[in-house]
C-alpha cells in the first residue's frame, strides 16, 4: 500500500546546492518511492545557540510502499552517504532529512518521533510544505499545514527568504520526471 510521506530537507555546509541536489536524487532512487513535489528552496537563519552559516531548506512529497521503519533506515542510509556528521547536536550539516509526516502514522518512540514534534513551530519547515501539501492533516493536532502555517508563532518568519536555484529545480524536476519505481 502506497503512503504519502513528507520530508523536510536542509543543509548549511559546503556545496548546499549539490547536497539538496543529491538528497533529492536519492530519495526518488529508493525502493518503491516515487516523489510528487519538492518546494521551493528556502535560505533561513540556523536554530540554536551553536554559531554556523545560513540553511537552504525545502520539503518534499513522494508516494512510498515502504513501512516507515524501512523508509527511516533509507533516509539514514542516504544520509551518511551524503557525508552527514553528526558530531555536533545541532550543528552545522552537510543534510538534514526529517520525516515531518508518514500518512496518518503516529510513532514516539528512541527512534522515531512522527508527526515530527517541531515541525508545527518552525516556519522554515512549514512555509514550504504549505507550498505542496497545504490541506495535509497534522493527526494528532487535526489541523491543515495551511491552518499550522497562519498560526505559526515562529519568530524567525522574517528570516525566510526565496532563494532562486534553477539548477537544483532542474535536476529535482528530472528527478521526478524519471522515477527508478
Amino acid at each position: 500500500m502506497m503512503q504519502t510521506v513528507l520530508l523536510g530537507l536542509g543543509t548549511n555546509v559546503g556545496d548546499r546546492i549539490a547536497f539538496l541536489a543529491a538528497a533529492v536524487r536519492g530519495i526518488a532512487d529508493m525502493p518503491g518511492t516515487v516523489v510528487d513535489d519538492v518546494s521551493s528552496v528556502y535560505e533561513t537563519e540556523p536554530v540554536g545557540d551553536v554559531p554556523q552559516p545560513p540553511y537552504l531548506n525545502l520539503c518534499l512529497s513522494a508516494q512510498t510502499s515502504l513501512e516507515v521503519e524501512s523508509f527511516h533506515r533509507h533516509i539514514k542510509e542516504l544520509e551518511r552517504a551524503i557525508g552527514r556528521n553528526d558530531s555536533v547536536r545541532w550543528g552545522p550539516r552537510e543534510i538534514d532529512i526529517d520525516i515531518l509526516l508518514f500518512g496518518q502514522t503516529v510513532r514516539n518512540d528512541e527512534r522515531l518521533h512522527i508527526p515530527h514534534r517541531e515541525m508545527v513551530n518552525r516556519n522554515f519547515v512549514l512555509r514550504p510544505l504549505a507550498e505542496i501539501a497545504p490541506n495535509a492533516v497534522h493527526p494528532l493536532l487535526r489541523k491543515s499545514v495551511t491552518e499550522l502555517n497562519a498560526a505559526s508563532a515562529d519568530r524567525h518568519a522574517a528570516d525566510v527568504h526565496e532563494v532562486h536555484t534553477h539548477h537544483l529545480m532542474s535536476l529535482i524536476n528530472d528527478s521526478i520526471a524519471h522515477p527508478t519505481v
